[in-house]
């Protein structure tokens, strides 16, 4: 069953769903460009692009008939057309998508249909990855465990953040692949920083070095974190720094179906509070993880999701001292019938470089 069939199942109380969210448009299509709309009732559905796209739609979306418009036409005037001919009188929109903006426009050009905010027919439908789906994030996990592997070389006293995460962008896109984020590549006081921005800032001996970083490979994504130290560790950054891996570790092997994702979350902070570290860790412990690096779902003390089979998830505790420095180890996880399976595979214990 295809992802159309799948949200063709769950559409209720409405004739129609507009998706107009280019994210859930490239993962119910297939296409890969930047404009583009579909509009699917149970039985039926159209996808709509100009005509930049006419011949990338053609080859991408194999699943849903093709809509060519071409200015002077409005894309409005082409869902409108559309709407009408699919007979659709009470059409759902995705309610955490559209501008208030957005919602006049469609009220004054959509005569006579009534617009009807939903939630809850894509989301849950995307956190379920597909075979397919699973086999293509474990491509871009290879690729983002080698360029791991490549970039240790590097880190030394002396070299630059800069140089680091350019290095790792630069090895991503030679690959052939996109990365999935701009690269963070931080350290020392910088590094307790959790969404950093390299600096020139060269390394020094006694930091902790973060680099978090991922390839998109054909559509999909892989989101990687490591912490090396240049130099020498000294206990704290051990102590740190086996603390965190611990709750990376634990929570991997706590996940399996049925598991609130809350929960995970909390078996973190308490593996990180043995150490009085939990005050450090401000974050939700992952996210969900396929077309985009940031996909529906999360491993947060907010989330109201249980894990299931086939969700991809992030596992990625981390602690952040003001002045001293950070670390998160983070993962990739699928769920499966009996726990999870790990999609990273690079070295996680304590390294210090150079070596």
């Amino acid at each position: 069953m295809n992802h159309l069939n799948r949200v063709q199942q769950r559409i209720d109380n409405i004739d129609g769903l507009l998706i107009s969210d280019i994210g859930n448009v490239r993962w119910i299509s297939g296409f890969s460009g930047s404009s583009g709309w579909v509009i699917c009732t149970p039985d039926d559905a159209v996808f709509i692009t100009d005509s930049r796209y006419d011949i990338q739609a053609h080859e991408q979306v194999k699943t849903i008939p093709v809509t060519i418009y071409s200015s002077p036409t409005k894309p409005i005037e082409v869902i409108a057309q559309q709407l009408s001919r699919l007979g659709i009188k009470r059409l759902g929109i995705e309610a955490t998508v559209v501008t208030m903006a957005v919602l006049e426009d469609w009220q004054k050009a959509f005569s006579g249909i009534e617009l009807v905010p939903v939630k809850g027919v894509i989301e849950p439908v995307r956190m379920v990855k597909s075979p397919e789906e699973v086999a293509l994030i474990k491509r871009a996990c290879g690729l983002t465990d080698a360029c791991y592997e490549h970039v240790l070389r590097m880190i030394q006293p002396g070299v630059s953040e800069w140089d680091l995460m350019l290095e790792i962008e630069f090895y991503v896109r030679r690959s052939g692949a996109q990365n999935a984020f701009p690269p963070i590549a931080v350290s020392g006081p910088n590094s307790a920083r959790p969404h950093g921005t390299a600096t020139e800032r060269k390394f020094e001996n006694g930091d902790f070095v973060t680099m978090d970083f991922g390839a998109k490979l054909d559509g999909y994504c892989a989101d990687l974190t490591r912490t090396v130290v240049v130099g020498e560790a000294t206990p704290r950054h051990v102590e740190i720094y086996e603390q965190v891996l611990k709750a990376n570790v634990e929570c991997i092997n706590f996940m399996k179906p049925g598991i609130p994702c809350r929960d995970v979350d909390a078996l973190a902070r308490r593996i990180l509070d043995e150490k009085g570290l939990a005050q450090y860790f401000g974050h939700g412990l992952g996210h969900g993880l396929g077309r985009d690096v940031h996909d529906y779902g999360s491993l947060s003390a907010r989330s109201e999701d249980n894990l299931e089979p086939g969700q991809v998830w992030t596992v990625e505790p981390g602690v952040y001292i003001e002045g001293f420095g950070g670390v998160r180890v983070e993962d990739d996880v699928v769920v499966i019938e009996n726990g999870v399976e790990v999609l990273t595979h690079c070295n996680k214990s304590l390294t210090v470089l150079p070596r």
